[in-house]
């Protein structure tokens, strides 16, 4: 599970910092690449010639070393996961904060892959309020926290705050990359993200979507073997890999698209925001501010999950969302019948931390079988995981 990955392993200033070496070599006989970065704090507890040597790749402390520039993006790039072990409580809180004075956070800051954070500190530091706020933030982000261990610290004391142990924390990281086979080729269409309807040639009518939900469920289901085809309206989130990508920009486009690909599909999870009217002319150029009031004429466009659930077969299974601000339950009961869905995913505005631009939602889901499943605030990730468990359910 581990062969042939690109593991970037984040050193901080921490008496932790002698497991690196052993974390190194548990990887690199996994059959991993390893490369290392520090902070110049992590150099007081472990040589960088160690874990050079151990890992065969130069070790990366500075941004400017000499007249060499370490490319923090190309680092963050390189990696399939990046893990900060052991990670002090300073590293932890400029991490929660975007504080980027060293290249470790530059590094964290740029990365675009899945980041595991191994904490290691006091008891006292740990259970701070502030030290446990910024852990809740890097769990915001959808960076993964390895659970620390209890037992003798460095202080001599007995308590939490001792780095997992590298045996640990390398099964851990196998786990997360272990391939399910539950939707092993199955064959899902996913929209997401917002659609704009034209004006004029630099004004549309658009909405707050971002497309990160969508995106969170392509990744999990192409982590379960599934393939995946993604409608994405206008956002400038990070697209996932292994997935056939179809850019939309207007709610036609986005209709269009799921039509042309639905006949072959397993699975539809319609989670884009569509517009509900577009213009019903577009203005060949720009249209100049004269009068002191100003009207469009705007039409209803097609509804793609009623135009899905109306030509979808027994065989298929299709989710809409319901994003809603008041009678929330009644209206995703409405959409769940009138669009003839199999499952209606509700958020709900009212919910704070759910819904567009949020790293987090807040869901409950409705089933045609009557079902009701409902599901506290966590990262879209862990909520992606929650809505294809439970259409796998059924």
């Amino acid at each position: 599970m581990l062969k042939q990955k690109k593991i970037l392993l984040a050193v901080s200033g921490s008496i932790a910092a002698y497991k690196a070496a052993t974390l190194i070599r548990l990887y690199v006989k996994e059959g991993a690449e390893v490369k290392v970065i520090m902070t110049n704090a992590a150099e007081n507890f472990i040589p960088a010639l160690t874990l050079a040597t151990l890992s065969k790749n130069k070790v990366f402390v500075n941004l400017f070393e000499g007249d060499t520039w370490s490319n923090h993006v190309m680092l963050g790039r390189w990696a399939d996961f990046m893990l900060v072990a052991p990670a002090s409580c300073n590293t932890i809180a400029k991490m929660a904060n975007g504080i980027c004075d060293n290249l470790l956070q530059a590094v964290y800051l740029s990365a675009t892959c899945p980041i595991f954070v191994a904490p290691a500190m006091d008891e006292d530091m740990w259970v701070h309020a502030a030290t446990q706020r910024n852990i809740l933030k890097l769990n915001e982000y959808g960076n993964i926290i390895i659970p620390v261990n209890s037992g003798e610290l460095a202080s001599g004391l007995i308590g939490q705050g001792r780095m997992a142990e590298p045996e640990d924390i390398v099964k851990m990281t196998k786990d997360f990359f272990k391939i399910k086979d539950d939707l092993l080729n199955k064959k899902i269409l996913i929209s997401a993200g917002p659609t704009y309807e034209q004006i004029d040639p630099v004004r549309f009518i658009g909405n707050n979507s971002t497309g990160k939900m969508g995106i969170a469920l392509a990744n999990e289901c192409v982590k379960r073997g599934a393939l995946v085809t993604l409608v994405l309206g206008p956002t400038t989130e990070i697209t996932p890999n292994n997935v056939n990508i179809i850019r939309v920009k207007s709610a036609e486009e986005m209709l269009n698209a799921c039509i042309l690909n639905f006949n072959e599909i397993d699975i539809a999870i319609m989670s884009a925001a569509v517009a509900d009217y577009t213009p019903n002319t577009v203005a060949t150029h720009k249209i100049k501010k004269k009068e002191d009031f100003f009207s469009i004429e705007l039409k209803k466009t097609e509804d793609i999950l009623k135009h899905l659930g109306g030509i979808k077969t027994s065989e298929q299974t299709l989710v809409g969302f319901a994003l809603e601000t008041q009678n929330e339950e009644e209206n995703a009961l409405k959409k769940l019948k009138n669009k003839n869905a199999d499952f209606i995913v509700l958020n709900s505005l009212q919910d704070a931390g759910a819904g567009f631009g949020h790293n987090t939602n807040k869901i409950t889901i409705f089933g045609k079988d009557g079902s009701i499943n409902y599901f506290d605030l966590k990262t879209k990730e862990k909520i992606a995981t929650d809505i294809i468990n439970t259409i796998l359910k059924k």
